[in-house]
């Protein structure tokens, strides 16, 4: 439900801070062509041939978007996208003149920008001139002896940065803001922004083993997911809170970056899994799914609660009773009443349940089982909500001999994972392992029947065969 850049974009401007990151000076935010004219026409000379100018702008545009895209400056408490400074960055010159065969060429491929194939982060395409100063990336200067020599701008990208590398043609042009979610994520929190750092936490405890993984990374803010941004935030210096606000979202970045090396020629890479999407950002009507059928059991459990929200089908499906009962949410808690579950309606929906279910004294569940914890529990989820699954499970496990009972340790291990299997293959449920909605209303179900003493019907099929000696 978080959105988060996923593949690189064009920006429609950037913002660059005259002089190094840290010197007072002017922010001067233009179009991202404009900047990338100014700095071809300081960087490079027009009477260079075609071929070596268009292989030295395709470089210039790569290093930009690259510190755009990692949010470089910016996820060191940074307002600007890049710096003037030569000796870190690209040489930019308020007002420069602008060459009118370098601004035709920028114009022609301002949104393409060269990739390590198989990445997907702009590559950061360090360049240097050549002659008073070189690098391990483009020599200026050597891109023209190139071209004279017959290279194509291709050829010559390759000649400096490898054979594995691929130009991505015609991107998008949009505007770009910060990827701070608008919300603070914690406990309870779902979707794309949570995958994130979900995966970048797990990138980063391969440097910092105390920070525990998280798996899977499915984009539910739960207990492990809480436990692994207590440590990073212990071992950076931040405050301990569980919850990734603005300071501890962008130190995950920096450290993430810094230790990919994303910002380096050579670097260990974003692949597509790591940025793909697996959330939609906004829930709405025709959407189907796990998380439409938690929003419908949020709803259901609130109805009981609130007599102007309407009841729904658990279905699965957002359908226009779904919607209804939505925007009768929202318009009883002051949203927008637009019917859609946007982040600020699923963080509502979640605490307004989690509240709901609090204030009911807990002796109701001495005798059955808690309803659903309000997010799904997987392989590494930790706590409370995983000791009651385990427990339940094990009062079913002594009705069903194919299931094999867990410890009740309340860590989601490997024995729990496999009894979840052994449930849902016996009560025709999807073989995940994840305890989504279906499975713990499965388990809780079970649970109230047996503790409460029922019987089963007289044609439902007991689990075990019966021994009719018996």
């Amino acid at each position: 439900m978080n959105s988060d850049a996923a593949l690189p974009v064009i920006p429609e401007t950037i913002t660059v801070h005259i002089g190094a990151p840290s010197e007072r000076g002017e922010n001067i935010t233009l179009s991202f062509p404009d900047y990338i004219k100014n700095v071809a026409s300081g960087e490079i000379y027009p009477t260079w041939p075609e071929a070596s100018l268009r292989a030295n702008i395709y470089a210039q545009i790569s290093f930009a978007l690259n510190r755009v895209y990692t949010e470089f400056y910016r996820a060191m408490g940074y307002d600007f996208d890049i710096t003037s400074s030569t000796s870190i960055d690209q040489s930019f010159v308020k007002d420069r003149e602008i060459f009118e065969n370098i601004s035709r060429i920028v114009d022609e491929i301002f949104n393409d920008y060269i990739v390590r194939r198989g990445f997907v982060e702009p590559l950061f395409a360090r360049y240097c001139n050549g002659t008073t100063s070189t690098c391990n990336g483009l020599s200026q200067w050597g891109t023209v002896t190139l071209a004279e020599q017959g290279l194509g701008p291709y050829d010559i990208l390759t000649f400096y940065y490898g054979d594995d590398i691929d130009l991505v043609l015609d991107a998008p042009v949009e505007p770009v803001t910060e990827s701070l979610p608008p919300v603070p994520l914690s406990y309870g929190s779902v979707g794309n922004a949570v995958r994130n750092v979900q995966m970048r936490l797990n990138r980063i405890s391969a440097n910092y083993p105390a920070i525990p993984k998280i798996y899977p990374a499915d984009g539910f803010f739960g207990a492990s997911t809480s436990d692994a941004v207590r440590q990073f935030q212990r071992a950076f210096n931040l405050n301990v809170d569980g919850i990734v606000g603005k300071a501890t979202w962008y130190k995950i970045i920096y450290v993430y970056n810094a230790i990919k090396k994303l910002n380096e020629v050579v670097s260990e890479g974003l692949t597509y899994e790591e940025v793909e999407k697996t959330f939609s950002d906004t829930l709405t009507m025709g959407d189907t799914g796990n998380l439409v059928e938690i929003i419908q059991y949020f709803l259901l459990t609130i109805s009981e609660f609130s007599p102007n929200i309407p009841s729904v089908e658990r279905n699965g499906i957002y359908d226009e009773e779904t919607a209804r009962a939505v925007r009768a949410f929202q318009e009883q808690w002051g949203l927008d009443p637009t019917g859609d579950v946007d982040l600020k309606t699923w963080e509502l929906l979640y605490d307004v349940y989690i509240a709901d279910l609090s204030s009911l004294p807990q002796s109701i569940f001495d005798n059955i089982a808690k309803p659903f914890p309000g997010i799904n529990l997987s392989p590494g989820s930790r706590g409370d909500d995983v000791r009651y699954l385990q427990e339940y499970i094990n009062v079913i496990a002594g009705e069903y001999p194919e299931i094999t009972p867990p410890e009740v340790s309340g860590s989601f291990d490997e024995a729990t994972e496999n009894a979840v299997i052994q449930i849902q293959r016996a009560f025709g449920l999807p073989e995940t392992g994840v305890v989504d909605v279906s499975t713990w209303e499965t388990i809780a179900s079970l649970y109230d029947t047996i503790v409460g003493g029922y019987y089963r019907n007289p044609t439902q099929f007991p689990g075990y065969d019966i021994d009719s000696a018996g």
